[in-house]
């Protein structure tokens, strides 16, 4: 969006995000805040988007906040990853990390997300879903990188972390005995659009 010339503002409460933000995308306009509290006036934006982080929320706060600093027919949009379980190897990770992590998706955000729009929806919305496959391949330590961001191991302290972390290392290194992982992904998407 930012390469085809939308003005963007980001909205984020943690320091550690904040940083790596500026360090990636220097261009972009930062406000720290969160979702429950957006300190914007209303009808401010044309497009307000939530990418793998709308479960850091509160629903009830959150979705009215969005569609107040909307413009009439702007949208709402919410969207997940979420790992193909159907993928043997992505199945199995999952079955483990649930065993290991209890907060590991203690609610399917993701796939309630068009009912939690409506539930809390303050003004007439037009809600839609899709889903979306894709894949791709990267490193392990990549794969494991991007796994430790997931919220329900970023809430664990660092050692419990690196050990959820090393046990995964071990079984991947069986799996991908050449250090690439093909990890294969439905994306999510719930877009609300506020009629105007």
């Amino acid at each position: 969006m930012l390469l085809r010339g939308a003005r963007i503002t980001a909205a984020e409460p943690g320091p550690g995000m904040a940083a790596q933000l500026r360090a990636h995308l220097p261009a972009v306009r930062l406000v720290r805040a969160n979702g429950n509290a957006l300190p914007f006036a209303p009808d401010a934006f044309d497009l307000v988007t939530y990418a793998q982080a709308f479960h850091w929320t509160d629903p009830a706060k959150a979705i009215p906040e969005a569609l107040r600093v909307l413009r009439p027919g702007g949208a709402l949009a919410l969207w997940w990853n979420v790992p193909e379980r159907a993928v043997p190897w992505q199945g199995e990770q999952e079955r483990r990390l649930r065993t290991r992590v209890s907060e590991y998706h203690r609610g399917n955000t993701a796939t309630e997300a068009p009912r939690i729009v409506t539930d809390f929806a303050p003004v007439p919305v037009t809600v839609a879903h899709r889903l979306v496959g894709w894949s791709r391949e990267l490193p392990l330590d990549a794969h494991l990188a991007n796994l430790s961001t997931h919220s329900f191991l970023a809430v664990l302290d660092p050692e419990a972390c690196r050990s959820v972390l090393d046990a995964e290392r071990a079984i991947l290194e069986g799996e991908f005995p050449d250090g690439v992982v093909r990890e294969s992904y439905t994306v999510h998407l719930t877009v609300a659009r506020v009629r105007g």
